[in-house]
């Protein structure tokens, strides 16, 4: 354990003393005996239903103390929470993005929660979920949801006839093409679903070599699957080259999307279940497709290059934790036993989110999306291990790379000027 991580260990074990236990009741001397602890959630994902819960049940058991949930968004994950969770204004509970739960501690902004584990759920957990929160051997954030992309589509754009591999997909995602409709949406910036191109064809982000990482953007590997990618964003999609996968719901109920791949609980924004869009910040709010899509929405896993597999996906998903610089963290915890419990998890498996815990999974909708993405995450991966990846991510370096790339420049160029910016950052 580093020297960073070993102190803010003991001096959150001496907390965990003061603060007592987590699960509500009498608050301990260390800390007020009312007051408000503050949740922060990102984006929309967290359904309504879920919120309420959270909030009612911590009210309920904790006395004299009230819960307020903050919604914020994935820029400010990247942008503000550093310098949040480093003030002494600082939120109590935070979610992050898996990919950027291990940088947050290494910097020493989480509360370590090992001594908690077992009340979360123990063998309970996600365990993908788990590895993205644990960092020098203790759990510094726990497992939230996980969620896969796959592919939606509707027969009115696309027939009756599915692509078999991706080669099959990207042909047929091209013939679907015209000059208002995207047989494949493919915006410049979306990189998460531009990693199943690099990664389908044997390639990577970034491997580790003892000490130091070697980025793998421009091994052979991973520019064939670059210039495969290329000719989607050439051939197969109109959609905005410097664009990312936000309004790719709305386009495809506006049926100028053969293809959509994202995310498996967004079939409640194309059904209207669950209305999409800020109208506040200027966003176009969507209520779903029209009967005609809606009621022959069709899902599959991304096909690879060999008919009869998948393309390996990204695991999204995200983490939740304990600010180090919290004011209650006990009472922090007893709202984090919350959000993992049973009854929590079950109102975002009903959304189609893959649950932290694995006993709430029965709660998953009998779709074909959610079958879609179960196959799909059966052949997930991750990006690279680091405590310096939340930098790459904030720098905006691949999105940079692959607008570049869907502008036409030359794909081997790019991609080794990126390696390079990604080495910069990861071995510091």
């Amino acid at each position: 354990m580093n020297k960073k991580l070993g102190a803010l260990a003991l001096v959150g074990a001496s907390a965990v003393v003061l603060a007592g236990c987590a699960g509500g009741g009498e608050a301990a001397p260390s800390e007020p005996a009312t007051g408000d602890l503050t949740v922060w959630l990102v984006g929309a994902d967290t359904p309504q239903t879920a919120r309420d819960y959270l909030k009612e049940t911590f009210e309920e058991e904790n006395d004299g103390w009230t819960l307020t949930i903050e919604e914020k968004t994935w820029a400010d994950v990247s942008d503000t929470y550093e310098a949040a969770l480093s003030s002494n204004d600082a939120p109590d509970v935070v979610e992050v993005g898996n990919t950027q739960a291990i940088g947050f501690a290494d910097k020493g902004l989480f509360l370590d929660i090992t001594d908690i584990q077992e009340q979360l759920g123990g063998d309970d957990l996600l365990p993908g979920l788990v590895e993205a929160g644990t960092y020098d051997g203790s759990l510094w954030a726990a497992p939230y949801y996980a969620g896969g992309r796959v592919v939606f589509y509707t027969p009115q754009i696309v027939g009756d006839t599915l692509p078999a591999t991706l080669d099959e997909y990207v042909a047929q995602g091209t013939e679907l093409t015209t000059d208002t409709v995207s047989g494949i949406y493919a915006p410049g910036r979306d990189w998460y679903n531009a990693l199943p191109y690099v990664w389908a064809n044997g390639g990577e982000i970034a491997v580790q070599d003892g000490e130091e990482w070697d980025a793998q953007f421009s091994s052979p590997e991973s520019i064939t699957g670059l210039e495969m990618l290329q000719d989607v964003y050439e051939n197969a999609t109109v959609a905005p080259v410097d664009g990312n996968e936000r309004l790719g719901n709305i386009a495809f109920c506006a049926g100028e999307v053969g293809f959509l791949s994202t995310p498996a609980w967004a079939e409640g924004n194309l059904t209207g279940a669950w209305p999409w869009g800020d109208e506040a910040a200027g966003e176009e709010v969507s209520n779903g497709c029209p009967d005609t899509y809606a009621k022959d929405l069709g899902a599959f896993a991304l096909p690879g290059l060999t008919e009869g597999e998948t393309a390996p996906i990204f695991a999204g998903g995200s983490n939740v934790a304990v600010a180090y610089k919290s004011d209650a963290p006990g009472k922090a915890k007893a709202a984090l036993e919350i959000m993992l419990s049973e009854g929590y998890q079950k109102l975002l498996a009903e959304q189609g989110l893959v649950p932290g815990i694995k006993s709430a999974a029965s709660a998953l909708p009998d779709t074909d999306s959610a079958k879609a993405q179960a196959e799909a995450l059966a052949n997930s991966k991750f990006t690279p291990a680091s405590p310096n990846w939340g930098e790459v991510e904030a720098a905006q370096i691949i999105p940079d790379a692959l607008v570049r790339i869907a502008q036409g420049e030359d794909v081997t160029t790019v991609a080794e000027e990126l390696d390079q910016q990604i080495e910069d950052i990861l071995n510091k």
